[in-house]
């Protein structure tokens, strides 16, 4: 098999993934991931159905009895299943080759990754702690930011709402009370929150430290390197999660704290009157002409951001970025760079796919050629990528931000 740098020389810079699917033991799929139905208990029935499909990640899965590097990425170094080589493998390899010298100085790694979770029912009304918290049980931070595709919408589970922290009205004894009950009875949280109904592309970013309940859309989601939370709804569409759940991720001596717990949320974010003003977003064109069109979708953050790339039947376009991303074909078929692309209709568990890239920095900057091979459907890709890109406040325009 070629060296780790010799596939990526040869293929200008850019690495082709596998799927990565991750199981979760709590809710149900909402079967859009394009998974074959047969095989979403491929992991076995004690470990749950797949819900998630993770992308350029490095970071495993906290999911109880997950293996080492479940949750993990793998390039497709030849084309067969035994040519995988984890992609944290090139990380670690290429260092600033593939991901550029900022993000290794600053972080040492590629910072972040990608998903679509696809759950049939809402989530759990939950929290991300953020940096100092995180930082106590030796861990990152999670904040994350949401986007609806409609090419992976095409129903919309059992309830498209998600809820956002507190109502401005609501004190933290009132939701303190609601801890108290979470092992006695349905303690109906959610009842403190306030709820927005979801549009299809369109997106929310959630920074760590704010309590969330996201709705029942398959959500395409930029994030931080980490898989920690802690659950503060007991009872979710008839589903009940145990004390432990409350706990989750806390120091030794104050896991048992309600108090501890509750410090872990931005207070004055939570209650936020302006929440939706400050964290909802619609896509903004960074660049359109005849052949495409690129739109920020997530933005307005330190951490993460995306892009939804077009491009039109039957055209070429040479896209240039700042920094290294990966990407995800949702619709159509083409090429990007030397590499066919196509959007899976069906897919096998451990089956290769054509949907799934990583483009390295210098390619990235140079421009790749993307062609849409289609004489009437638009080839569409998600690019995810981490803060050294410049990242698009609307109040500011555009500007590179420090952690």
């Amino acid at each position: 098999m070629a060296s780790i740098r010799e596939v990526f020389e040869k293929s200008g810079g850019i690495l082709q993934l596998t799927p990565t699917w991750v199981p979760r033991p709590f809710n149900k799929p909402g079967k859009r991931l394009r998974l074959h139905p047969d095989d979403y208990f491929a992991f076995g029935t004690d470990r749950g159905q797949i819900t998630e499909r993770w992308f350029s990640s490095i970071t495993p899965s906290a999911s109880e009895g997950a293996g080492p590097t479940e949750g993990m990425s793998y390039v497709n170094t030849d084309g067969t299943e035994e040519g995988k080589v984890l992609f944290r493998d090139f990380v670690e390899e290429l260092g600033a080759d593939l991901i550029g010298k900022e993000l290794v100085e600053r972080f040492g790694t590629w910072p972040m990754y990608s998903k679509f979770y696809d759950n049939l029912w809402p989530l759990f009304h939950h929290i991300h702690q953020d940096e100092e918290d995180a930082a106590k049980v030796g861990l990152n931070a999670k904040p994350e930011h949401y986007f609806f595709p409609k090419q992976y919408n095409q129903t919309t589970g059992e309830m498209p709402i998600t809820y956002f922290g507190f109502d401005p009205s609501v004190t933290k004894e009132e939701v303190l009370e609601r801890l108290q009950e979470f092992p006695s009875k349905d303690n109906r949280i959610t009842e403190l929150s306030r709820a927005f109904r979801l549009e299809l592309d369109t997106g929310w970013y959630t920074p760590a430290g704010m309590v969330h309940a996201p709705g029942s859309l398959c959500t395409y989601e930029p994030q931080w390197n980490s898989d920690i939370m802690a659950v503060w709804e007991n009872n979710v569409y008839g589903e009940v999660f145990e004390e432990e759940w409350l706990h989750m991720n806390m120091p030794e001596e104050t896991k048992d704290s309600l108090e501890a717990i509750l410090a872990c949320a931005d207070w004055e974010m939570n209650t936020d009157p302006n929440y939706r003003e400050h964290y909802f977003h619609r896509p903004v064109v960074e660049v359109e002409d005849e052949a495409h069109v690129q739109y920020w979708v997530c933005y307005g953050n330190p951490y993460i951001g995306a892009k939804e790339l077009v491009v039109k039947p039957g055209q070429t376009a040479v896209v240039k970025d700042d920094g290294a991303y990966g990407c995800v074909v949702i619709e159509g078929h083409g090429t990007l760079g030397s590499y066919q692309c196509e959007s899976p209709t069906l897919i096998r568990f451990g089956q290769l796919t054509a949907d799934e890239f990583f483009v390295g920095h210098d390619a990235a900057v140079e421009g790749v050629t993307v062609t849409n091979q289609s004489p009437c459907e638009d080839l569409v890709i998600l690019k995810h990528f981490g803060p050294d890109h410049k990242i698009i406040y609307p109040e500011f325009g555009q500007k590179r931000l420090s952690l």
